[in-house]
């Protein structure tokens, strides 16, 4: 049985470009909207495998849109088909529940492997926003590792950091690194208070995280 497809745009011309184009690459189009409200009745009469929509659209907003069906209708699958390629819209359509993003001058048979991959269960990102999408989840990244970075700590600290989490007693540290049981006591306690960490345990993970030690 071939997949249903409802199509949501305000173009008629190109809905009907995009039937004719699913419809070659061997979906069913069980229906055709031009607005949000119109297309949530068409879900609910034929229970489509998926929906490609733009996200601007008079009435509901596209986005609005999403959020609805994939609330609503959760086996149903999402794919924007839009011209808009700025972040923005990309990460919103995401977070609202589409499971694909495409530009609107994307191939034939792109369009046709994006819905087949996220009717898979998988995410599929069109190549012209991928780069898009990468910079932004790098960006999220560092920016959340440098919350997570810990603030600057002595050379010594660290000394003092890696033997601890190396299952060191104090008496052992204060040996090796030639200095007295309660400067080793010291030492680890400002560390820890530093760091906001309560026990060893925690700072062995932290010590591992940070690559000052290789034990687990």
């Amino acid at each position: 049985m071939r997949p249903k497809v409802i199509i949501v745009d305000d173009h008629r011309l190109f809905r009907a470009c995009l039937k004719s184009v699913l419809e070659k690459e061997d979906f069913d189009v069980a229906g055709e909207a031009g607005d949000g409200r119109a297309a949530i009745r068409l879900i609910t009469k034929f229970r489509p495998d998926a929906v490609t929509t733009d996200i601007s659209m008079p009435g509901w907003n596209g986005l609005e849109f999403l959020k609805h069906v994939h609330r609503d209708f959760p086996q149903v699958k999402l794919l924007v088909v839009s011209l808009h390629s700025e972040t923005r819209f990309i990460m919103e359509s995401f977070a609202a529940g589409a499971s694909g993003y495409l530009i609107k001058d994307a191939g034939s048979k792109e369009l046709g492997s994006a819905l087949k991959a996220i009717l898979r269960g998988h995410h599929y990102i069109g190549p012209e926003i991928a780069g898009v999408v990468i910079c932004r989840a790098v960006a999220q990244w560092l920016s959340e590792e440098n919350q997570l970075r810990a603030p600057n700590i002595s050379a010594r600290e660290r000394e003092v950091l890696q033997l601890v989490a190396e299952g060191k007693s104090t008496r052992e540290i204060a040996a090796s690194l030639y200095v007295s049981v309660k400067t080793v006591e010291t030492h680890r306690r400002q560390i820890m208070g530093r760091l906001n960490l309560p026990n060893i345990a925690q700072l062995t993970k932290f010590a591992v995280r940070e690559g000052i030690t290789s034990v687990q």
